[in-house]
């Protein structure tokens, strides 16, 4: 049955009446009324009852409208295993307790070679000779840029640190009197550069003022061969030849304290070189140890709590936390001498970089944390490429690919 149609059927009755023109007759109006009886209507306004109409239909599938959707899948990370580009070192020292490879906020790496500081800008591609300094003075036992990557700190086997502007080329100062052998680790905070000798000595230079030692630390009982301080600037952990991982407070060293470090630690059973603090949590501090040790160790550097130990398996002679990643990369000796990429807090093994024949005493990381160098006691400089997935990092990994034909004046490019 149409009611709609029934509708306007028992409806014309009352428009007849209410529009005289409308023309009627009595054989309609009856056929009306029994229409009306037989449906059982006897109002002149009914209800249709019909199915709900139905969903409209979706033009566009969902993961293709403009509204937020859940997040994407994360991208498959590949990690290359191999280094992208291998420069021949040459006379770079075999010394597992200096620090010569640096790379600055501005992009420049810089590398020492015996008695020559090398600089290469990875922006603009050009490289220069910073430095060569005399036998007596050499060779460079370390190098470490200044926060605004113009200025860098160079320590010399004669116990002197030298400063230099790197843009102009030109030395600005002479730090003596600081330590009576040489100066195999640097670090700065600030305008403080911090320098740890052969002597068990650590020493708070302020480089504006003409007398620039205003803090010595004491503690090590052989030579200070690791120094990083904390992003806060707060806290320098230091490690030592004689086994010892320190943590100095600056409120506590500056005190009359009877002993000035904040936390002296025991737990490694050979040298401690390797020394990061993570990124991601500023009281996280990693910490490698020498041939008879081989473990890396987490520390909360506020209650001096070991948190987790490690077995490499091999000497391990450098950390580095991934900038982008909740990652930890690892440089080591015999027998694999390779870089080992680790995931934390599991540890578990993400990659293991190879291709350098001797032990990897150096590392540094890009500033944005795409890139890694690496130097060796094979005398070769290598590249490694840790954030495959990254669009950015590509680009990047691309430009120094092509400006690598300029050179180091002894560096040479036949290895690859």
């Amino acid at each position: 049955m149409d009611f709609d149609y029934a509708h306007y059927m028992l409806t014309e009755g009352r428009k007849g009446k209410e529009n005289v023109a409308m023309v009627s007759s009595p054989s309609k109006d009856a056929c009306r009324k029994q229409l009306a009886e037989a449906m059982n209507m006897n109002q002149t306004r009914i209800l249709a009852f019909k199915n709900k109409p139905p969903a409209p239909v979706e033009l566009f599938p969902r993961e293709f409208s403009s509204l937020p959707q859940d997040k994407p899948a994360k991208l498959r990370r590949h990690i290359p295993q191999t280094s992208y580009r291998t420069l021949d070192a040459l006379d770079l020292v075999d010394d597992y307790y200096l620090n010569l490879l640096d790379w600055g906020s501005s992009n420049v790496l810089a590398i020492a070679l015996a008695t020559t500081v090398y600089l290469w800008d990875a922006t603009s591609g050009s490289t220069s000779e910073l430095v060569t300094f005399e036998d007596e003075s050499g060779p460079v036992t370390s190098v470490n840029w200044a926060p605004d990557g113009r200025h860098i700190a160079i320590g010399l086997d004669n116990s002197e640190v030298q400063l230099w502007d790197s843009t102009a080329n030109r030395q600005l100062r002479t730090l003596r009197g600081c330590h009576q052998s040489r100066v195999g680790s640097l670090a700065w905070n600030n305008h403080i550069l911090t320098t740890g000798g052969m002597d068990g000595c650590i020493v708070n230079n302020d480089v504006r003022i003409r007398s620039h030692i205003v803090e010595t630390y004491r503690g090590h009982e052989q030579e200070v061969c690791g120094l990083k301080w904390s992003a806060s600037g707060q806290q320098l952990a230091s490690g030592g030849n004689d086994n010892l991982l320190h943590i100095w407070d600056k409120s506590v060293a500056s005190s009359n304290s009877p002993t000035q470090w904040l936390h002296r630690l025991e737990d490694h059973t050979a040298a401690v070189k390797a020394l990061a603090w993570c990124p991601f949590q500023g009281n996280l501090l990693a910490s490698g140890g020498g041939r008879g040790d081989r473990c890396i160790k987490f520390w909360n550097t506020h209650t001096g709590a070991c948190l987790n130990s490690v077995d490499t398996g091999s000497q391990v002679c450098a950390l580095l936390w991934n900038k982008n990643e909740r990652e930890l990369l690892s440089s080591h000796g015999f027998t694999q001498n390779q870089l080992t990429l680790w995931k934390y807090p599991s540890m578990a093994k993400v990659a293991e970089l190879t291709g350098h024949s001797s032990r990897v005493l150096y590392m540094a990381q890009s500033p944005n944390g795409c890139t890694v160098a690496s130097a060796a006691g094979d005398e070769t400089l290598r590249f490694w490429n840790t954030q495959q997935k990254s669009q950015i990092c590509a680009m990047h990994i691309r430009q120094y690919q092509s400006i690598f034909f300029l050179q180091f004046p002894c560096i040479n490019t036949a290895r690859k």
